[in-house]
């Protein structure tokens, strides 16, 4: 046995730990009893994992290694030193790669750049060179040579991703599945293979990711939730509270042997004449000071305090005036003494009893931090005092109940999850000490200059080991560090990062979901029971359909039983006329003129515009027209139609082409038509007087303001011509017609159902949002304390020898602010956002590694205790995310009960009455001549099921062996192999024909899915035999890939198939997520190609997320960059090239976008990740619990699942009919 096998089974031994530790042997027990449960979801995880692997390698085998080469020999005939083919500036980190010309890549051997030297760029072929009309400083460009594509022996990213085999493709697609660097890898594919091969990537992440990874959270979330129900026993407290439980008793005790002890020495006869006068004076003065300090004035007084110095210190930034410092420094004085103050007059009043609240332990060491920072006049490091004195922040959790509460919420979590955390650290500390083992003083790297330097994510050291382990789990460029293991040992070091993922990732942080979850679910059952307890009725609904139903009354919004779309479901005001005093009307000539005017108002509220009666004909008129169904229809189409031409706005489009005059003569029409369509409505219900007037209903205030600014944004661009003072409004009228796909929310009832829901879930939700608020508050302000000023470098040649701003000024060379820094609490804000998302906090940690001071250059982990700011950071991140997913599957539940119970009286019981229908009449079978009997036998055996699992089986195993530059025999037996089985699927499908006739054969799904895959088989065949591969507009491989699907037969295991379920409910259920998704990917990409459309990425103005696949060029690409933002894959990179400062000569920078590009992203990827996907998490949640719920009874059995022993012989019609009940009552479960 090999020493490293020893070294690995060394690391192994930590783990008999477990055994030593009650509270992780209880949840290692708890999480075994999840297993079965679990190897359900993974085997369903590696089906859909492995069926999109072996897609990929009968598409894309060997594709991603073509390159431009040389057309000749063109080093030999020019005697120059060139490259055999062409190899961008990213080297095989970002290669170029090539279509061949039969494939339809978006990159030919004629799109290599052109050949640069001394920063020109070369334009002059070869043969012209040192010719007389040459220009004496032109050069050769010899890319202009590189014109064959063919494959290379080099894959992208060293040789990592690729799809040559079955290995390689299951680990590219598992590298998709998790999100990160999956762009790339789609990218790479469209250069070489087609534009469409997105349709397959985007397919792979929405069932792999969206669908495959959050079924498998919720089957973990669920199965330990209900497993920790089963346990009994109080569990333990955290250590946190039992260190602060104690030293509340020790202070309590030594309060109480003060007390004792005061009143043995006053009763005590020891006393004389002046203590008893000084006691007489002092004990009424601490009564009022008690009185004082307990009073919620002395309270709303330190509030206030505490809330302004709050504010002096997140007003601090970088480069602040001096006067401003000064008064900072004052006003830091002045709280600390106001403080101390409220200190000392607790002490007078409460004496010993001060120390026995926690609060006023807190707010003592807060104290006492304050003025030792203020005496001990703290500078460098030490300066960390100055950041401790945000923890007044906290002191404010004392006045806001609601925070309060879920901070104690989230402190209940903590200690609940206190197991898994140490188990979780136990897990990180076995796979860092593995990876130190395997991969330990192997990633690095050789620069341009010929220096070797490390890189920095390794497993060199334990510390960064670890780090790069927790790295990993947070799957932020988990593939970096997978390309560097593969590159420096082998490529079976994936199992390694596959290992830690799996079961860090998938297992254990899904673990945290469910104590979550199961906290929330226990708070609500605690305040639903309290609630019960008290005054409120039974009959109450739930907070879902009450915030539901509270929202439509407050936006005026309908949902209405009656066929008149647009009456407000809000109670009606009771009118004047009726609340009017009698002796008021008597007494009208007395009133004065304004009066009279007024009293005429209210006579004639019901009058639309004052003057169309309700009896008026043409406004009755236009009631029927408005509350016909087909105008409703028509604008609907209409609102469809005007989102076209918002959809082909684009930047570069020529003022006096065609096409800008079709999109504004479309913009006038639509104008016109909404335009109508508001005064018919307004004359037919009244502007804003009456029970149903136009805008007592929010969505009808929405449509007009829309309207009105697409008329004002018309007039502006008609007065504007050939003026440039108007620009700026045109812009922004631009950018807000945008928003007129909103009106589709009113017309869509599903889609108005999900966005009112969506606002229903706002209230519950508040609660972490501020939770969220004030977590970020809080490091935002301790990193500006820490980092500002810090995150500046020198940009030049050669650095190396740069210490400061000085140096880097006087060698000519740039000094550049980060885009993500701490110099001020927005710009800590948006920094701290992008760590939250999980996309880019490597970096971001890097960065404050190697802060020195201000001014000053960076050196690489130069303060390793600012790993504590950045790690402790990402874990609240994990609990913060948790909670928000465990208030929003709480809430889905809710509406979702609230929605069942309303559907269960309206659908009945038909279903089972057609099933006790059915299962009275003869059986099919019962007429059957003896062959047929015997083959219908056959096909509803349990052999017939393992033969053809085996079968298939097999057969995708061949399909797996296939790999590129595969031997002769390999190719000849993969081809005979699916020869036999096609054969095979043919007979098993006759015989199932002749089994069960033609319409019962059709009505099981299973089945179509055969005669699909048998008839694809055949014509993939004939293509074959008849070599028409090129005659046909797609590749034939295609066809041979669909054979993958009827690997889907194997899961027909039980639990296999109530995730099945679970996966199709969810699908259907998912489909007004859908819609909403859509509905803000159109705004979002309408505002993203008019804010972004013109940004340029060039070699001398790099970008560092968009380029030519990515970017806001035209609706279109601005959807495919969205859904990237939405999968959080290098969105960061993205928004850096939003900011970046604006070029002289750079016309389609905006000046605006330094605080429009943020709030833009921001707000998408809080509704795109933290929604909408959370609302997919609660959807699955809800669809397991409904799969788990149904009774197996309620669902037909398929014809062909016929138990054998109820197929013998049938002496009597009476006897077959009873033998086919009893089969369909007593296989029912197995279904």
């Amino acid at each position: 046995m090999s020493s490293s096998s020893l070294e690995i089974y060394h690391v192994l031994r930590p783990m008999r730990l477990i055994g030593r530790v009650p509270s992780m042997r209880e949840l290692v027990k708890i999480l075994l009893d999840t297993l079965p449960m679990l190897a359900n979801v993974l085997i369903l995880y590696i089906f859909v994992v492995q069926i999109f692997g072996i897609v990929g390698v009968q598409l894309w085998a060997g594709q991603l290694r073509n390159r431009c080469f040389l057309g000749g020999d063109i080093p030999k005939m020019y005697n120059v030193s060139l490259s055999p083919y062409f190899r961008s500036k990213y080297g095989e980190k970002g290669p170029f790669i090539c279509s061949n010309d039969n494939e339809n890549g978006l990159r030919r051997c004629h799109d290599v750049p052109p050949y640069r030297k001394d920063g020109e760029t070369c334009s002059l072929a070869a043969p012209s060179h040192g010719s007389a009309g040459a220009r004496p400083n032109a050069c050769v460009n010899w890319n202009l040579y590189y014109n064959v594509c063919r494959a290379g022996d080099h894959n992208p990213h060293m040789g990592a991703i690729n799809f040559d085999n079955i290995g390689y493709a299951l680990i590219a697609i598992f590298q998709v599945v998790t999100l990160e660097g999956w762009t790339d890898i789609m990218f790479y594919v469209m250069d070489a293979h087609s534009f469409w091969s997105f349709v397959f990537f985007i397919l792979v992440t929405t069932m792999g990711s969206f669908i495959m990874m959050n079924v498998c959270a919720v089957v973990i979330a669920t199965q330990f939730a209900e497993n920790m129900k089963r346990k009994t026993g109080e569990r333990r407290a955290g250590a946190i509270t039992q260190i602060c439980n104690k030293i509340t008793c020790w202070l309590g005790r030594i309060s109480r042997r003060r007390i004792r002890h005061r009143n043995r020495v006053h009763t005590g006869g020891m006393g004389n004449r002046s203590n008893t006068t000084l006691k007489e004076v002092w004990m009424p003065f601490k009564g009022k000071l008690e009185r004082m300090v307990n009073s919620k004035l002395f309270d709303w007084v330190i509030m206030f305090a505490v809330f302004l110095s709050i504010l002096t210190i997140a007003i601090e930034h970088y480069e602040q005036p001096k006067e401003l410092a000064q008064m900072l420094q004052i006003s830091n004085v002045i709280f600390a003494f106001i403080f101390t103050v409220e200190m000392a007059l607790k002490l007078l009043a409460l004496e010993w009893e001060y120390f026995r609240d926690r609060n006023n332990i807190f707010d003592f060491v807060i104290v006492i931090i304050s003025l030792w920072e203020i005496i001990a006049k703290t500078d460098g490091r030490l300066s960390v005092l100055r950041a401790l004195r945000l923890l007044r922040f906290v002191r404010l959790v004392h006045f806001l109940p609601c925070l309060k509460r879920q901070l104690l919420v989230l402190n209940k979590t903590m200690e609940e999850a206190a197991p898994l955390c140490r188990l979780m650290l136990f897990v990180t500390l076995i796979f860092s000490v593995l990876g130190m083992c395997l991969f330990g003083g192997k990633f690095s790297f050789m620069t341009l200059n010929g220096h070797k330097i490390d890189d920095r994510k390794n497993f060199d050291s334990l510390l960064w080991s670890m780090v790069t382990v927790f790295q990993i789990l947070t799957e932020e460029d988990w593939n970096l560090v997978l390309y560097n293991a593969m590159a420096a040992t082998s490529p079976w070091a994936a199992l390694y990062f596959v290992a830690i993922i799996v079961l860090g990732k998938h297992v254990l942080l899904n673990v945290l979901v469910g104590i979550v979850i199961e906290s929330f679910q226990a708070r609500h059952s605690s305040s639903s029971d309290k609630d019960s307890t008290s005054s409120t009725p039974p009959s109450q609904a739930p907070d879902c359909d009450s915030s539901l139903t509270e929202n439509n009354k407050t936006n005026g919004s309908s949902r209405p039983n009656q066929n008149w779309p647009l009456f407000p479901c809000g109670t009606s005001r009771p009118t004047v006329i009726n609340s009017a005093p009698t002796d008021a009307i008597k007494d009208n000539r007395s009133l004065n003129l304004i009066q009279k005017v007024l009293r005429w108002c209210e006579e004639h509220g019901d009058w639309s515009f004052y003057m169309l009666s309700p009896q008026n004909r043409f406004r009755i008129f236009c009631q029927h027209v408005v509350s016909h169904k087909m105008f409703d229809h028509m604008i609907l189409l209409f609102i469809l139609l005007s989102c076209v031409p918002i959809a082909m706005e684009r930047p570069g489009i020529d003022p006096k082409s065609t096409e800008r005059w079709i999109l504004n003569t479309s913009r006038y029409a639509f104008s016109a038509v909404f335009l109508v369509e508001m005064l018919f409505k307004v004359l037919a219900l009244g502007l804003l007087f009456g029970k149903h007037s136009y805008c007592r209903s929010s969505w009808n205030v929405m449509d007009g303001v829309l309207v009105i600014l697409s008329l004002v944004h018309i007039f502006v661009s008609l007065a504007s011509t050939g003026k440039n003072n108007m620009l700026g409004i045109l812009k922004v009228l631009r950018l807000l017609r945008t928003l007129r796909p909103l009106r589709v929310i009113k017309r869509a009832p599903k889609l108005k159902l999900a966005v009112e829901a969506l606002i229903a879930s706002v209230k519950p939700i508040g609660n972490i949002v501020l939770t969220c608020c004030a977590f970020f508050f809080f490091y935002g302000i301790l990193g500006v304390q820490l980092f500002k000023g810090k995150f500046y470098y020198c940009v030049g040649q050669d650095t190396r020898k740069i210490t400061s701003k000085t140096d880097c000024v006087s060698a000519n060379y740039q000094w550049i602010r980060k885009e993500f820094n701490f110099d001020s609490l927005p710009q800590a804000l948006m920094a701290l956002f992008v760590m939250y998302s999980k996309d880019g906090w490597v970096n971001l940690m890097y960065d404050g590694l190697d802060a020195v001071g201000v001014d000053k250059q960076p050196v690489r982990n130069h303060n390793e205790w600012m790993l504590l700011f950045f790690i402790s950071f990402m874990i609240m991140s994990f609990f913060l995310l948790d909670m928000f997913i465990g208030v929003m599957v709480e809430t889905f539940h809710q509406c979702q009960q609230e929605q069942k119970r309303r559907d269960e009286g309206e659908e009945g019981g038909g279903l089972l009455q057609d099933q006790c229908r059915e299962s009275e009449e003869k059986p099919y079978y019962s007429y059957y001549s003896p062959m047929r009997r015997s083959i219908h036998t056959l096909c509803n055996s349990s052999f017939l099921d393992i033969f053809m699992t085996v079968i298939i089986v097999i057969s995708v195993l061949m399909m797996a062996f296939e790999h590129y530059n595969q031997p002769l025999y390999i190719e000849q037996l993969t081809e005979y192999s699916y020869y036999m089985f096609t054969a095979i699927l043919i007979i098993e499908v006759l015989l199932k024909l002749v089994a069960f006739g033609v319409l019962r054969f059709i009505k099981t799904g299973w089945n179509v899915v055969d005669v699909i895959v048998v008839l694809v088989s055949i014509i993939s065949i004939i293509f074959n035999e008849m070599k028409m591969a090129d005659a046909i507009p797609f590749n034939p491989s295609i066809l041979t890939v669909c054979r993958v699907l009827r690997l889907a037969q194997v899961l027909k295991a039980k639990n296999i198939r109530v995730l099945l379920k679970t996966i199709i409910k969810t699908l259907s259920q998912v489909g007004n997520i859908c819609l909403l998704f859509m509905f803000f990917f159109f705004i979002y990409a309408a505002l993203g190609v008019e804010l972004f459309g013109k940004l340029e990425c060039t070699d001398d103005y790099p970008c560092l997320g968009l380029h030519r696949y990515n970017n806001f060029r035209n609706f279109g690409m601005a959807l495919l960059t969205l859904y990237q933002v939405c999968t959080g894959d290098n969105w960061s990179m993205i928004l850096k090239d939003t900011l970046r400062e604006c070029r002289p000569d750079d016309d389609g920078c905006l000046s605006y976008l330094s605080w429009a590009s943020p709030i833009f992203f921001t707000t998408f990827v809080v509704m795109a990740q933290f929604v909408l996907v959370n609302l997919v998490v609660a959807a699955i949640m809800q669809a397991l619990e409904d799969s788990n719920e149904n009774n197996p009874t309620n669902f037909c059995l398929p014809l062909e699942e016929v138990v054998q022993d109820t197929q013998q012989a049938l002496p009597s019609p009476a006897e077959s009919v009873v033998s086919g009940s009893g089969h369909i009552n007593t296989e029912g479960s197995s279904e």
